[in-house]
């Protein structure tokens, strides 16, 4: 059985920087890890943390999942809204991101707590 806890493995490598500031993850850490298609870069007290972005989603699966049950899915049909449902995901977290670098950065209103979260009565 393999166990739930990661073993921490500490190695160094140094890499090149292209002058298009494009780098290449070594072979050996791109396996090890599981890289897919997407990384996650984060800058974490002056260091750069890349991650591999896992392929498949399972952010809100069991939610998205609770609720189609409740809904009255089952069997394939429950399998194909469900995929529907997940593939949306992203996108949709893409265009929430857009919207808040533009209201950051002043290039669009920031919306109003009502506006995000209106009332029963105003709906």
């Amino acid at each position: 059985m393999a166990s739930s806890t990661k073993k921490k493995i500490e190695e160094r490598k140094i890499i090149r920087v292209s002058d298009k500031r494009q780098i290449t993850i070594p072979l050996k850490y791109y396996e090890l890890l599981g890289f897919g298609h997407e990384a996650e870069c984060t800058l974490q007290e002056n260091q750069i943390v890349i991650r591999p972005l896992q392929e498949s989603r399972e952010e809100f699966s069991e939610e998205i999942l609770a609720d189609l049950i409740s809904e009255g899915y089952n069997g394939e049909e429950l399998l194909a809204k469900f995929s529907e449902i997940r593939r949306k995901i992203k996108p949709a977290i893409d265009t929430m991101i857009k919207e808040a670098d533009e209201i950051a950065e002043g290039r669009r209103e920031s919306p109003t707590l009502s506006e995000v979260f209106p009332e029963e009565g105003n709906r």
